[in-house]
């Protein structure tokens, strides 16, 4: 008997709580919960595996978008809605939870920003950050049933009203935004793909923990990731590019360092006003 697109959608979060290893039962609630066909547009659809590219499902079912595929929204850019296993354990292990505010950068259409909008709950927040006019339009429509999430139309360098207690970057930068470090609270977590404009060439995915004025970092999975428009700079291209070669460096990140201070041998990356340091830190990330 084939199940029910509620079904699918139930045994599609089930299916993540074991792949991605998710103790957060709110997070796989919501992607139980979010009908991810509202977000990828009329079927069929174009869905892109790492083998042999984009393909077309044979139809319009839903069903088709209920598996750990990226589903295309723009293939000439390669702008999709992003990989359900990658995101379901980023979201998990940052701990996302119910009343928390939430700074998302990059919503595309909005289904992600619906998944973290059923997690923070009625209590909480998502405020979305998107640069494409239309997409932004889109997801505005597409969030209307979840009245928690606001979409912002502008890049990553341009500073909304507000204080997050997570901030979770969806395209790639070379940078974080200073404004983003500002406005993260205390006790606060924030999720950056570092990565290059070449999808050949792998990034890392770095986590911040705010506390009190300190900002612990570390390096928590490889990734690649579309370009975040406003958190990239060609300086910053080319640091990025040549840290990233150092592969144990990356590994023994311990702080983001915003204190002025010349270039040592703890310095990972070094940037305006910031750096990723090897030097230890004073507070313990669990």
């Amino acid at each position: 008997m084939t199940p029910s697109i509620a079904e699918a959608r139930r045994h599609f979060a089930e299916e993540l709580r074991v792949t991605a290893h998710m103790a957060n039962g709110r997070l796989v609630e919501a992607f139980a919960a979010v009908p991810r066909e509202k977000f990828a547009g009329p079927g069929p659809w174009r869905i892109l595996n790492s083998w042999d590219g984009y393909w077309t499902t044979p139809d319009d079912d839903a069903r088709w978008l209920y598996h750990n595929v990226l589903v295309a929204l723009d293939e000439k850019r390669r702008l999709n809605i992003g990989e359900p296993n990658l995101w379901a354990y980023h979201l998990d292990r940052i701990g996302v939870r119910e009343g928390e505010r939430v700074l998302q950068i990059g919503t595309g259409s909005g289904y992600f920003t619906a998944i973290l909008a059923e997690t923070v709950g009625r209590n909480g927040r998502v405020d979305a950050i998107e640069i494409d006019g239309p997409l932004a339009t889109t997801a505005t429509h597409n969030l209307k049933e979840w009245p928690m999430a606001a979409v912002h139309l502008g890049d990553a360098a341009r500073p909304i009203d507000g204080q997050w207690d997570v901030i979770v970057a969806f395209a790639g930068a070379t940078a974080p935004q200073a404004w983003w470090l500002d406005r993260l609270a205390d006790g606060g977590r924030l999720l950056l793909p570092m990565t290059a404009a070449d999808f050949a060439i792998t990034g890392f995915m770095l986590r911040l923990d705010r506390h009190r004025e300190e900002l612990a970092a570390r390096s928590v999975g490889r990734v690649a990731f579309y370009p975040c428009v406003g958190a990239r700079t060609p300086e910053g291209e080319a640091a990025l590019r040549q840290a990233l070669g150092d592969v144990a460096g990356q590994q023994a990140l311990r702080c983001l360092r915003r204190d002025t201070h010349a270039r040592d041998d703890s310095c990972w990356l070094h940037g305006d006003g910031w750096c990723l340091s090897k030097r230890p830190h004073s507070a313990t990330i669990h």
